[in-house]
């Protein structure tokens, strides 16, 4: 899947994922498309929970053994 921003918040436990994605949010512009690479098995629970309550779109989840993957769709 395409992307433009990629935010690595690998060997970061919560809540540290989901602060640097609020962060990253408040930098992107209306549709850019952050891929966030995670190594925090809760990742899915926090940035799940958080995107489920914003307007931003959560495009894909995966899993790939200990990585987790997450492309969302900014709609500020």
């Amino acid at each position: 899947m395409k992307y433009d921003i990629l935010l690595d918040t690998k060997g970061l436990n919560c809540p540290l994922p989901l602060l640097r994605l609020k962060q990253q949010l408040q930098k992107s512009g209306q549709g850019d498309v952050i891929k966030i690479v995670a190594t925090d098995p809760a990742a899915h629970l926090d940035i799940g929970v958080f995107i489920d309550k914003s307007d931003h779109e959560m495009l894909l989840h995966e899993r790939d053994d200990d990585l987790q993957y997450f492309y969302i769709k900014v709609s500020q």
